[in-house]
């Protein structure tokens, strides 16, 4: 760890001591998923009150999540849903989905959650059959290769005003190596470019440091 992640951490560390109160049900849902062997890819407590803050200026109602991992970020995003909200989280691993679920039950938020099980490569097309679409918000945090097919699913499944947020965009700063033969990097490379493209689209990005690291997102609002 370098001099400058100890620094971000400790502002983190700080802010977070002041502005969002310890919380057992999200600390363990962590300890959970860590002990099921689960990668700690899950966002930060800051990170999970942006997006929560987010949804709420929006009034989100109707939330897709693809990458549920154990839960973490579904929820921050339950708990910011109003009367009647429900958000639908994809996750690929089964036994994850089932870690997620327990601890979103255990947070009293399984009435807003429902998680589809399987490849989202596969799920995303069957959403707008069963009736949940179009989305308010979608939270784009799963494997970054398929990040453009998870674009072209998030417009499909969209409407005018929804909010695309996908996490784990700047890859340390590797998202602006145009040799990278990292699959992660070029599916987001690829996913950004496809933004700038997209009429339908208004952007940004947003870089990031903390106890996650170096990294960013990209906010987005669907506009017609």
């Amino acid at each position: 760890m370098n001099d400058s992640h100890t620094t971000w951490t400790a502002v983190d560390t700080y802010f977070n001591n002041l502005l969002l109160p310890a919380d057992q049900y999200l600390d363990v849902a962590l300890s959970d998923a860590a002990e099921a062997g689960m990668p700690m890819h899950n966002v930060s407590p800051s990170q999970g009150q942006l997006i929560a803050l987010l949804m709420r200026m929006h009034q989100s109602k109707s939330v897709l999540e693809i990458g549920t991992l154990g839960g973490y970020s579904t929820i921050w995003i339950a708990r910011a849903l109003p009367e009647g909200g429900r958000v639908i989280s994809l996750e690929i691993d089964p036994t994850r989905a089932e870690v997620a679920r327990k601890s979103i039950a255990r947070a009293g938020l399984d009435n807003k959650v429902e998680i589809i099980t399987g490849a989202a490569v596969d799920t995303l097309p069957t959403l707008a059959a069963k009736g949940y679409a179009p989305f308010d918000f979608i939270f784009i945090d799963a494997d970054k290769p398929s990040n453009p097919i998870y674009l072209e699913w998030a417009l499909k499944l969209s409407r005018a005003g929804t909010v695309i947020f996908a996490d784990n965009v700047v890859r340390n700063g590797a998202v602006t190596n145009a040799d990278s033969d990292d699959a992660n990097v070029k599916g987001v490379q690829q996913f950004t470019e496809l933004i700038a493209k997209e009429t339908r689209l208004s952007a940004t990005a947003i870089q990031t440091v903390g106890e996650k690291g170096y990294d960013g997102f990209i906010l987005a609002i669907v506009q017609s």
